[in-house]
């Protein structure tokens, strides 16, 4: 229903921000995370936003960028995970670190998180452990997966991610594959040849 609202930040709560446009104060629910990124912003901000509609309520949860959006939709997609335990989970863990502790599959982080008992952290890790697409490719540079130091590594994968793998296959084929000096070209062609075996 709402995919942005551009506004004022008028006040902010604990995990609360009024967002005003055209004179109407919507009141959002947001991380520490985003809390923190807008703190210094001056003037009007743009906020993404997740509507959530139950039989008794109606609210607002706002991020400052798609990128923790897309990680809170993946974290309610969780059985027995809702908006305000998603929330709860990026108050405490960073956006990119959380792709990390997914990826490591790192439950001790995970389930030291006020709210999220050992039995949700092992179903999170469990069912986004395949969705770890949401890594972005810095991100997984940094994890010592595959030196992305190279554009050529780089443009490769996100052209066999649009090709249809996932991140961490694209990165799994590229790092298989790559010789130093190879251009883009040749990695895409060489693990599209190594996907066909």
């Amino acid at each position: 229903m709402y995919n942005y609202i551009i506004g004022k930040i008028t006040d902010k709560m604990e995990g609360i921000l009024v967002l005003e446009n055209n004179n109407i104060g919507y009141e959002v629910f947001a991380s520490n995370y985003t809390l923190r990124t807008l703190e210094h912003e001056e003037g009007e901000v743009k906020v993404y936003i997740y509507y959530h509609q139950k039989e008794d309520a109606v609210a607002l949860y706002g991020f400052c960028d798609k990128n923790e959006r897309d990680i809170f939709l993946k974290l309610i997609s969780v059985s027995g995970v809702g908006p305000k335990g998603a929330m709860a989970i990026l108050s405490n863990i960073k956006p990119d670190d959380l792709c990390k502790v997914i990826a490591k599959q790192d439950l001790g982080a995970l389930s030291s998180v006020k709210g999220v008992g050992k039995k949700t952290a092992e179903r999170l890790l469990v069912e986004l452990k395949d969705k770890v697409n949401i890594l972005p490719l810095e991100v997984l540079g940094e994890m010592g997966q595959v030196n992305l130091e190279s554009t050529e590594i780089e443009d490769a994968c996100e052209v066999l991610v649009s090709l249809g793998l996932t991140k961490m296959e694209a990165i799994k084929l590229a790092r298989q594959v790559y010789k130093q000096n190879d251009s883009a070209e040749d990695i895409i062609q060489k693990s599209l040849f190594l996907m066909k075996k």
